[in-house]
């Protein structure tokens, strides 16, 4: 019997390091149009290989680009681990996209670059930029696509060391001096902030990390963006919702306010993942998604 001739479904593979594979995950993937979900949880690189070949000797040609791959799960690092895994079993022309997005990582970064440029009048050229616990996944992918377009990156953690660390790895990648400074003493908070006109707060939920004193001593503060839900706000006077709100002369923008456009750059990437067979998609490729709904 001939095989039918109808163009075949789109297939998403969700590999996820949990136990149980992200249902949030799973449920913005049929939102985005996937025809067909496979979710595998308690994925540790061993057995990546194997997996992905399924993905790999089924279609050919052009309906590889019909599969695709998305890792999630909760822990970046675990994440990062199946991804490298997952590109380490492509050879030749056997491959297929893929969507890395642990705890989303990189579509929240994404989201909060464009927030800040938006509130910069449309370009963070030559600002000053603080990220506060910008040793975090997402901090770190927040300095990271700051830096690649044009600001001048300041990383804030509670360790100095760490902080120090982080700013030279990612100078290592983008070829863009980063400053450091520590969070953990009033003082040194004030000093690292100093003259910065966008302060992007990326630490854990419930975590106050600009109090209210502190940032009434930035005169130069232009917009401040809180990626935690949690009370106590990350950056004090920030609401969840805010979404470019004017507060005492800066443009704030809060986790909710910041989520609208994370989950439309979460679903036009997982889209995207279906029109090549040969896309990874991390920080900055989904940063340019963001981009391009503009």
């Amino acid at each position: 019997m001939a095989e039918p001739t109808t163009t075949k479904r789109t297939i998403l593979i969700q590999l996820d390091p949990d136990p149980q594979p992200s249902v949030f995950d799973g449920v913005v993937a049929v939102d985005s149009g996937v025809d067909v979900l496979f979710r595998h949880g308690g994925i540790a690189p061993g057995a990546v290989r194997d997996l992905v070949y399924g993905a790999l000797f089924t279609r050919g040609g052009a309906d590889l680009a019909r599969s695709a791959i998305f890792v999630g799960g909760s822990d970046v690092a675990a994440g990062e681990a199946v991804l490298k895994a997952v590109t380490d079993a492509f050879f030749g022309p056997f491959r297929v996209s893929v969507l890395f997005d642990a705890n989303g990582c990189n579509t929240t970064a994404a989201a909060a670059v464009l927030a800040a440029i938006e509130g910069s009048g449309g370009s963070v050229e030559g600002a000053r930029v603080a990220v506060l616990a910008g040793t975090g996944p997402v901090g770190q992918r927040v300095a990271r696509l700051l830096s690649r377009s044009g600001a001048e990156v300041a990383v804030g953690s509670r360790s100095p060391d760490r902080a120090r660390a982080t700013a030279d790895e990612i100078s290592t990648v983008t070829g863009k001096t980063l400053s450091a400074f520590s969070t953990s003493a009033e003082p040194d908070l004030v000093a690292g902030l100093a003259g910065a006109s966008i302060v992007i707060a990326a630490g854990a939920a419930g975590i106050a990390l600009l109090p209210e004193g502190v940032r009434k001593e930035l005169p130069g503060l232009k917009v401040a963006i809180d990626l935690n839900a949690v009370p106590p706000a990350g950056i004090a006077g920030v609401k969840p919702t805010d979404r470019g709100a004017e507060r005492e002369g800066v443009r704030c923008w809060g986790a909710l306010g910041v989520g609208g456009a994370k989950m439309k750059i979460h679903k036009a990437a997982l889209r995207s993942l279906f029109e090549a067979n040969d896309r990874v998609l991390d920080a900055e490729a989904v940063f340019e998604i963001g981009r391009g709904l503009e």
